[in-house]
């Protein structure tokens, strides 16, 4: 994953050269829910999802009026609380850090709407099953991930779109957004669940400090 962010970064160094470039740092809740098919025969199950904080540094860079594109560190939690019907409970937390890279649009000068969307990229940090308290369900609830025996997928990826507000005071920005994310990513390594899937979404601040500014181009 590193071999590669790498080879991207060197991909857009071509661009940063006349782009123009901030810096910064995005923190705020997300909220994650998961579907999962226990059987290839069997219907697609929702289980209620958890809420946890998330913390990004953000490179920004535009080499047009309004568009460029953003990269994200991202520290991210997600995970499952799956209850059954005696009201006990399964919990398990996935963290991972997460790099979404995201073309941005936006219209608007000191005061500016933006819109975003791209693909997004990961690794698992850690799985911990906080809470196992019941077993055996019908259909089968989701196996514990977070156990020494369980070997998660280790790999993230994804869609993330996002639209937001922001405002623009000398080199600083300052910028509030929502992101939904779809994870195509299955944790489960040994066939003990047939498929599942995540989605997530954020709600975050932001501040950037530009550090370059855009070259004008000459006709």
């Amino acid at each position: 994953m590193v071999k590669k962010l790498l080879v991207l970064v060197f991909l857009l160094l071509p661009g940063l050269v006349s782009a123009q470039l901030s810096i910064g740092v995005r923190g705020g809740l997300s909220s994650s829910s998961y579907s999962y098919q226990a059987t290839a025969g069997t219907r697609v199950k929702k289980v209620d999802g958890i809420a946890a904080p998330t913390f990004a540094v953000v490179l920004e860079y535009f080499d047009s009026k309004n568009a460029g594109v953003e990269l994200n560190i991202q520290q991210i939690t997600l995970g499952f609380a799956q209850v059954n019907d005696a009201g006990k409970v399964n919990q398990t937390e996935f963290s991972y850090l997460k790099f979404p890279i995201l073309a941005s649009i936006f219209a608007g000068r000191s005061g500016r709407f933006q819109i975003k969307f791209g693909p997004h990229f990961g690794v698992l940090r850690q799985a911990e099953d906080l809470t196992r308290e019941y077993s055996g369900a019908t259909p089968k609830e989701l196996p514990t991930f977070g156990q020494p025996a369980d070997a998660p997928n280790t790999r993230m990826y994804g869609l993330t779109g996002g639209a937001g507000i922001s405002k623009l005071f000398g080199k600083s920005t300052l910028s509030a957004e929502a992101r939904f994310a779809y994870d195509f990513t299955n944790p489960e390594s040994q066939d003990r669940i047939f498929d599942m899937s995540s989605t997530n979404l954020e709600f975050t601040l932001a501040y950037l400090f530009r550090v370059k500014e855009r070259k004008q181009k000459t006709p």
